[in-house]
């Protein structure tokens, strides 16, 4: 790989984790959305953050593919993002090596705040079922 190549592939590295690092602001902001509409019982609001969600998501995934792509290009099969990092010069990788911890730390919040979300809809459903369709058993037997 010629060195414009490798310097392309870094760079297109870098852009992909700064990018990321925006979009997960967006999705926290979005799960709080996703939240608070599901509390609140308003399901019209739902479906719109529902697919700017699903967007999102799938924007970040295609740029983890890319990543999982560059890395290769850059180190070979086996390559990780921390090698990667270190073919950078110092002040460089340290800044990089910052982003991919705070993004680390960004995908941890947004999956504990999805699954909160999940469980809160999960027992509104529940709930509405219970209340629907009368409970299978409601007393216990002595």
């Amino acid at each position: 790989m010629s060195a414009t190549t490798r310097q392309d592939a870094m760079r297109a590295l870098l852009a992909g984790i700064a990018e990321d690092l925006v979009s997960y602001q967006a999705l926290h902001s979005l799960l709080q959305q996703q939240f608070q509409a599901a509390l609140r019982h308003k399901a019209a609001e739902l479906g719109p953050v529902a697919e700017a969600i699903s967007a999102l998501v799938d924007a970040m995934e295609a740029r983890r593919t890319q990543r999982v792509a560059l890395v290769q290009r850059l180190l070979g099969p086996q390559g990780t993002m921390l090698q990667a990092f270190a073919l950078l010069k110092n002040a460089a990788r340290e800044r990089m090596e910052a982003d991919w911890k705070t993004l680390e730390q960004a995908v941890i919040a947004c999956k504990e705040l999805s699954k909160r979300n999940g469980d809160l809809i999960v027992e509104q459903y529940s709930i509405m079922q219970r209340v629907l369709h009368g409970e299978e058993q409601i007393y216990a037997p002595a």
